[in-house]
């Protein structure tokens, strides 16, 4: 598999003709993994979760994945080294852990 195309400046993939921010690369590849990891269960809770009640934790799932990969949240660009390695290390919420985390949390 290729990796997506970049604008220039290596701040976003374009999938299909469509910007999307990339993952920070200063994460650690480990980190990095796991991360990817956690985030593709949140999706997939939130396609067994649609319509119910517990949709919305599997967004709020999604979301705290993605800000801690560089996704969304402040552009990791803009962030200092020090900000942007708090982010990836915080503790995010991994599916069906009854409130556990994936990392230092």
């Amino acid at each position: 598999m290729t990796d997506p195309e970049r604008t220039p400046d290596g701040h976003y993939v374009v999938i299909d003709g469509r910007r999307w921010r990339a993952t920070d690369p200063a994460i650690p590849e480990e980190r990095r993994a796991e991360l990817t990891r956690v985030l593709m269960a949140w999706r997939r809770e939130v396609g067994r979760t649609k319509g119910t009640d517990e949709e919305g934790a599997a967004r709020a799932g999604v979301q705290a994945a993605k800000v801690a990969l560089g996704e969304r949240g402040t552009p990791w660009w803009e962030q200092s080294d020090a900000e942007r390695e708090e982010r990836w290390s915080a503790g995010v919420p991994v599916p069906g852990a009854g409130g556990g985390t994936s990392g230092a949390g």
